[in-house]
């Protein structure tokens, strides 16, 4: 098993990406208005700036700094960020400016009293918590941007000084060029992500967890670099099962043929990727239907949870559960790391995903402070299971300090929101600055992975079992 240490691997990542990203005028097909003006409040002497200018994707690093200052002046900076339910998300650091008056994230580190110290360029982004308890950051409209909005205060008080400065900037998820196709296929309920230009494209099916509906934001943040990306609804959407108590693989072998049938679809194979519940029905996928080259798994189980998997003649168990096994704090959230039951005794075995019979390539992403379940001992039990029946070793990344919700750069960690099947708060692990850090390294690792493995002739339809 391979393991990065997330922090060292996303600082490089971080700084990598800002020298690439460079002045806003290399990026015409991102940015629609040109970088000449800084944002600035003409009754103001300090001055925001912003690199990209005004307009960037939301899993790309943003450049900050602050202009006009007064040397060695102590300020507090304020970001803020209100989602699709009105829902507000904030972070603040403090701040002493250079000799000359300038303060770039980038160079001046955090001082102590914050929501973070020392030098970090994004902490403004990843450090953001909402308001209301138990709220989780998502994009729902992945055609508007979210909008990030940042004040300069003087000092460094409880209380907020004098606004010296404020500008925002717009955090988008769509390049421009990628188009979004509602999709409506026999049975399939999906929105394929098609990049710029002339395909075909790697084809990948994201699908998320326990959840329901149909979450855009990775798949369209993923067809941005290149992919053909089909986000993929199975419960609670539209005219699906309300709730997720029998899961049929006949439908995602629906979805698998739609995609191996697209013209902007390379094939002869496509990927899978999937977080959570997300990740074992990708594992179920691979190892039952045909057409699969590669899973990447971010958090998963390789034995099946939640629900019965059928396909054909073969029914799949759900991995059995003791609730007593749950711990509450005295906050009343609980931590079901200890709550599922083995997969390897009794007859929790049935429930073990058969990915021994899978054709394709597995990666598993693995956050070690998982506290929705044990990540790291499913992904070390699906290698050994893997390799006792001559299969290729997959590749496991560790991230120490990651919690569950891996999602792409720069979303804030989640330390603890509502879960759909236990039915109340749970935990989900982390520590926010090294998992802020696996975020940005994995989905690299992510997006390497499936441009290793989707390579090959034009597409044809999958043969069924």
């Amino acid at each position: 098993m391979s393991a990065l240490t997330a922090c060292q691997v996303g600082s490089r990542c971080w700084r990598s990406w800002l020298s690439r990203l460079g002045p806003a005028s290399r990026h015409p097909s991102l940015l629609r208005v040109p970088v000449a003006s800084p944002a600035r409040l003409s009754s103001m002497a300090a001055t925001i700036r912003f690199s990209p200018a005004t307009r960037s994707l939301f899993d790309e690093p943003l450049g900050i700094s602050v202009q006009g200052l007064s040397p060695r002046q102590q300020v507090t900076l304020r970001a803020s960020l209100q989602d699709e339910a009105g829902e507000l998300f904030e972070a603040h650091a403090r701040y002493q400016a250079s000799e000359d008056g300038e303060l770039d994230l980038a160079r001046c580190p955090a001082l102590p009293g914050g929501s973070f110290s020392g030098l970090e360029p994004m902490g403004l982004l990843w450090a953001l918590q909402p308001r209301k308890a138990f709220w989780r950051l998502v994009k729902k409209d992945v055609q508007t941007p979210f909008l990030l909005r940042l004040e300069v205060l003087e000092g460094h008080g409880d209380d907020p000084g004098r606004l010296l400065a404020q500008a925002q900037h717009e955090r988008a998820f769509l390049r421009d060029g990628v188009r979004r196709v509602p999709v409506r296929d026999g049975r399939i309920r999906a929105t394929l992500f098609l990049p710029p230009g002339n395909g075909p494209f790697p084809g990948v099916i994201d699908l998320y967890g326990t959840g329901g509906g149909l979450p855009e934001y990775r798949a369209c943040l993923l067809a941005n670099y290149g992919f053909a990306v089909l986000a993929l609804a199975f419960y609670g959407y539209e005219d699906l099962p309300k709730e997720m108590k029998e899961i049929n693989l006949e439908y995602f072998e629906e979805a698998v043929n739609y995609m191996l049938q697209h013209d902007q679809v390379k094939g002869p194979g496509i990927g899978l990727l999937g977080f959570s519940k997300g990740g074992d029905l990708c594992i179920s996928m691979a190892s039952f239907l045909k057409g699969i080259k590669a899973t990447a798994v971010i958090n998963g189980s390789v034995a099946n949870v939640g629900a019965v998997v059928r396909y054909k003649d073969v029914t799949i168990p759900p991995l059995g559960a003791n609730a007593k096994r749950i711990k509450v704090n005295k906050s009343g959230i609980g931590d079901i790391i200890d709550a599922l039951n083995n997969p390897l005794e009794g007859p929790d075995r049935q429930s073990f995903i058969p990915l021994e019979k899978a054709e394709c390539r597995f990666l598993f992403i693995v956050g070690q402070d998982d506290h929705n379940w044990k990540s790291e001992f499913f992904a070390t039990e699906g290698s050994k299971r893997l390799q006792a029946h001559g299969k290729e070793k997959p590749e496991i990344i560790c991230y120490p300090g990651a919690g569950h919700y891996i999602e792409p750069p720069f979303f804030p960690m989640c330390a603890a929101s509502m879960h759909l099947l236990v039915g109340m708060p749970v935990m989900w692990g982390g520590e926010p600055k090294a998992h802020c850090e696996a975020q940005i390294d994995a989905w690299q690792q992510i997006q390497a992975f499936f441009h290793r493995h989707l390579k090959g002739e034009p597409s044809r339809t999958a043969n069924k079992l």
